[in-house]
């Protein structure tokens, strides 16, 4: 089986001893191998079901962005405090502070890291 798919004797060990799972391509590939469905092999292994999950602890991750809270508030204090250009700049920063904020940290710090 290893040769068939192009992977060491130790993956597929690791395989079957359930200490580590195939990704999907390889899981794709059992599938055709032995003729079965992708959805055959999952249902088989309630562990690997667990271990292929949506982890909510991810999905929480994903809406605790700081960058969001603050990119709201600076829109919200833009649009309720000020007026004219002001409020455009707060806008601007808002919207920039919600979508760059987590890739500007990580940057930061990978930056200091080296």
């Amino acid at each position: 089986m290893a040769t068939e798919l192009h992977v060491s004797r130790q993956a597929v060990y690791k395989w079957e001893t359930n200490k580590s799972y195939p990704d999907i391509q390889n899981l794709i590939r059992i599938s055709d191998l032995f003729n079965i469905t992708i959805d055959e092999l999952i249902r088989g292994d309630k562990q690997m079901q667990k271990t292929i999950s949506i982890d909510d602890d991810e999905l929480f991750d994903e809406l605790s962005d700081p960058g969001f809270y603050i990119g709201m508030i600076l829109i919200l204090v833009g649009v309720l405090i000020f007026d004219g250009p002001l409020t455009d700049t707060f806008l601007f920063i808002g919207l920039i502070m919600i979508v760059f904020f987590t890739d500007t940290v990580q940057s930061l710090k990978n930056l200091f890291k080296s």
